[in-house]
């Protein structure tokens, strides 16, 4: 007798709009944008100081998760008629709304970083999945002998 399958988590709670969230979720879920919402949770800053905050990313990444999260709503882009041409980005109130959700995931990754890193160092030892079960089977036959 087949049992019946269980069926559970939050998109069950969205079924017509699931693939939209995944969507938005991805978007907010992203490195790079949540360092850039951090980042601007502060207040607006300049292209150049905003770079100058993230380190590691780049212009070309920086460029496009700016252009997706004012697209979304979630950034403000004012360019100043000055000489030279200013340009700065803040968070909306759509955009600040994020900041303790993103703030409790980089406290949750600052935190948790070497139990991590150890997982991540065992994992290169053993293997994971069937990598991970031939090593430990090889181990027992040779400890059998």
């Amino acid at each position: 007798m087949a049992s019946t399958r269980q069926i559970s988590g939050p998109c069950q709670a969205w079924p017509e709009d699931g693939a939209f969230i995944r969507e938005v979720l991805d978007r907010i879920g992203d490195k790079w944008t949540m360092l850039t919402v951090s980042t601007l949770g502060a207040g607006s800053l300049r292209y150049s100081d905003l770079q100058a905050s993230i380190p590691g990313i780049s212009q070309r990444m920086l460029t496009q998760t700016l252009k997706h999260l004012e697209r979304d709503g979630l950034v403000t882009r004012t360019a100043y008629a000055e000489v030279p041409p200013r340009v700065e980005y803040e968070l909306t109130d759509l955009g600040r709304s994020l900041i303790d959700a993103v703030m409790a995931m980089a406290e949750w990754a600052a935190t948790h970083h070497s139990e991590i890193a150890g997982n991540r160092a065992a994992s290169e030892l053993t293997g994971v999945g069937r990598a991970k079960a031939a090593a430990k089977a090889s181990e027992q036959n040779s400890n059998s002998r």
